[in-house]
C-alpha cells in the first residue's frame, strides 16, 4: 500500500531524517507503527491496509538505521533516541493517537510510556518486560550473521528460511528485496545499520523494564499484547510477570504465529488490534 506520494521525511531532533507512509483521514484517530529490528516499514502492509480501510490514520515508520531513513553517523540506536524520534512523529498530531510496536518497536513504546508520551492507547507486538533471552539471543545471532552481504537472492532467503524454517517458503524470493540493498561490490546487504547489533540485548532490558513500571503508573492507557504462541521471545511466565505490574493488561494469544506475528497470521493480527483500538481509541469518537 506505501506511495511515495504518501512518504514523508520526518526530522528528528539531532536532525535524523525518518522515511514514513502517511496514510488516510488527517482529522482521524492516528495509529503509529513501528516495527522491529532488521525489518522495515514494509512488514506493516497489511496492517495499514486494514487500518485505513477501518478509517484510521497511518504513520508507518522506518526506524533509524532501516530502510528509507537516515543511519546516525554515531552508530546511535539507544532507545532514548528512539523516543526522541517517536516524539518527532507525533509532534503535529492534534488527535488522539495509539502505537503499535513490534519487537524493538514494542520496546520503544513502553519507554515512551514510561517517559510520558501522551498515547491513548498502546499494542505490543511479541515483546514484554521480561522476554525469554534466549529467543532475544537467535534474533540478535541471526542479525549479526551474513554482515558480508549474500550473492544472491537465493542466499538471502535460505538464511530467513534457516531461522524460521516453520513457516512455509514463498517460491518466489523476490519481496525480500524490499529488504535488501545492492550495493557496488554486487552483493545483497540487509537495509540497516550494521552498528544497531553493537549493543548487548540486556542494555535495552534494562532500561524497558524501568519504563514498564513507569507505564504502569498510567492507569488510564489501555495496553495490549499480541502474543505468538509459537514464539520463542515471549512465555506464559513473561505474561504473568507483565501482569504482576500491569493487572489490566490484555493479551490475544495468535496461534500458528512466531515472533513475527503480524507477517506469520496478519488476518488474526489484524483482528486482534482492531478489536482492542475499537474499544479504546474508536474512529467513530472523533469523526
Amino acid at each position: 500500500m506505501s506511495d511515495t506520494a504518501n512518504v514523508r521525511r520526518i526530522r528528528s531532533s539531532d536532525r535524523i531524517e525518518l522515511a514514513a507512509d502517511d496514510v488516510g483521514p488527517r482529522d482521524a484517530p492516528t495509529v503509529v507503527l513501528l516495527h522491529g529490528g532488521g525489518q522495515t516499514r514494509h512488514s506493516w502492509s497489511g496492517a495499514m491496509a486494514a487500518l485505513v480501510a477501518r478509517g484510521y490514520r497511518v504513520i508507518n515508520v522506518d526506524t533509524r538505521g532501516h530502510g528509507d531513513s537516515d543511519w546516525s553517523p554515531h552508530g546511535d540506536y539507544h532507545l532514548d533516541s528512539l523516543v526522541q524520534d517517536l516524539r518527532a512523529v507525533v509532534a503535529d498530531l492534534t488527535g488522539p493517537y495509539a502505537i503499535v510496536g513490534a519487537s524493538l518497536g514494542g520496546a520503544t513504546a513502553i519507554h515512551a510510556a514510561g517517559a510520558g508520551i501522551g498515547a491513548a492507547a498502546i499494542v505490543l507486538v511479541d515483546i514484554v518486560p521480561e522476554p525469554e533471552m534466549a529467543g532475544v539471543g537467535r534474533i540478535v545471532g541471526f542479525m549479526r550473521a551474513n554482515l558480508g552481504g549474500f550473492a544472491t537472492l537465493e542466499e538471502a532467503a535460505d538464511a530467513v528460511a534457516a531461522y524460521n524454517p516453520e513457516r512455509p517458503r514463498s517460491s518466489d524470493p523476490s519481496g525480500l528485496m524490499r529488504n535488501l540493498r545492492l550495493r557496488d561490490d554486487g552483493r545483497l546487504y540487509w537495509h540497516w545499520d550494521p552498528r544497531i547489533t553493537q549493543s548487548e540485548p540486556g542494555q535495552h532490558h534494562a532500561v524497558v523494564q524501568r519504563s514498564a513500571i513507569a507505564m504502569a503508573e498510567r492507569t488510564d492507557l489501555p495496553v495490549l499484547v499480541v502474543r505468538g504462541l509459537k514464539s520463542d521471545v515471549v512465555s506464559d511466565a513473561g505474561v504473568a510477570a507483565f501482569r504482576r505490574i500491569l493487572p489490566a493488561l490484555e493479551v490475544a494469544n495468535v496461534g500458528g504465529a512466531g515472533h513475527m506475528v503480524a507477517g506469520d497470521r496478519n488476518d488474526a493480527f489484524n483482528a486482534s488490534v482492531l478489536a482492542f483500538l475499537e474499544r479504546h481509541l474508536p474512529v467513530e469518537a472523533v469523526a
